[in-house]
């Protein structure tokens, strides 16, 4: 069938059917329950959701590079230290090189 003859027919017989001025009985209790139900949207605990379920995430994910790096470092124990500590120095050593150049 034609969907356009289909669609006016439709439209044709919604405008022959008269509307009806009657509600159904107990409509206005229905509705008020079913309101009454719901609560406001709170943006904090959508906000704490999310936050949570982030910092589960970030504790999960160091947990496995905390494993990874104990598993990968078991031969020699020192290594890692000492790669942590020179990259922590590394700016610190380079202001004290390029200092006692400039004097």
């Amino acid at each position: 069938m034609n969907l356009s003859e289909l669609n006016r027919k439709l439209i044709a017989a919604a405008r022959a059917t008269p509307p009806d001025d009657r509600v159904p009985y107990a409509f206005e209790q229905r509705i008020m329950s079913h309101l009454a139900g719901k609560t406001a949207l709170d943006s904090w605990e959508l906000w704490g959701r999310a936050l949570s379920r982030a910092a589960a995430l970030c504790v999960g994910f160091m947990m496995v590079l905390a494993a990874a790096s104990f598993y990968m470092s078991s031969g020699n124990p020192d290594t890692l230290s000492q790669d942590v500590e020179t990259t922590l120095f590394a700016a610190v050593d380079n202001n004290v090189d390029s200092i006692g150049d400039a004097r």
